[in-house]
């Protein structure tokens, strides 16, 4: 590859850092994680594809709504350090977390929405408690806000929750690879 071209398609740390909006720190951060990836020139300085730009673009949105940076190097680790993504990797990409970020909005909604009426915590401090949830019943059906988080399903953070994995699906001791992702890459829809 034509030198004038390969440092037209190449950002420096400080450049990716500046156009990224990422500390540089935090770069060398995601790079040691295995998020994004560097060539080294003859002079050991690191040299970035203008594509890293995208892959920190995703990271920085997915810790922006709360997704563990775990689940994004799952998601990544799908595709050879080499490939770009095109936008069709992309999208198969961003499948993988649907469910999770519906159930998100979903009780972010119920927080917005229900959080001012009972919501079976058995606090008895709404004055609609004693009518919905007289003498604290839905503590039967176990701990938390029962009308949040449903019967039978202990709240996330609560002993016995699973966090979900990058599929929205309870996860095991680590990051997954997401379900509906085959064969070392996403399943096409």
């Amino acid at each position: 590859m034509d030198q004038t071209f390969r440092g037209a398609m190449e950002l420096s740390v400080g450049e990716l850092a500046e156009r990224s909006g990422v500390s540089v720190s935090a770069l060398h951060f995601y790079e040691r994680q295995g998020l994004i990836s560097s060539r080294r020139t003859a002079g050991n300085q690191r040299r970035y594809r203008r594509d890293m730009l995208r892959r920190v673009a995703l990271i920085r949105m997915a810790q922006r709504v709360g997704i563990p940076l775990a689940d994004v190097g799952a998601v990544l680790a799908l595709f050879p350090p080499d490939h770009v993504p095109t936008r069709a990797d992309w999208q198969r990409m961003s499948e993988c977390w649907r469910k999770e970020l519906d159930e998100r909005i979903r009780r972010l909604q119920q927080i917005r929405d229900e959080f001012t009426d009972c919501i079976g915590c058995g606090c008895m401090s709404i004055d609609r408690c004693p009518l919905i949830n007289p003498g604290d019943v839905l503590g039967r059906q176990g701990p938390g806000p029962r009308r949040l988080v449903g019967s039978g399903r202990p709240a996330t953070g609560e002993a016995g929750a699973r966090e979900p994995d990058v599929c929205g699906q309870p996860s095991g001791d680590g990051a997954a690879v997401p379900a509906g992702c085959r064969g070392g890459v996403p399943a096409e829809a």
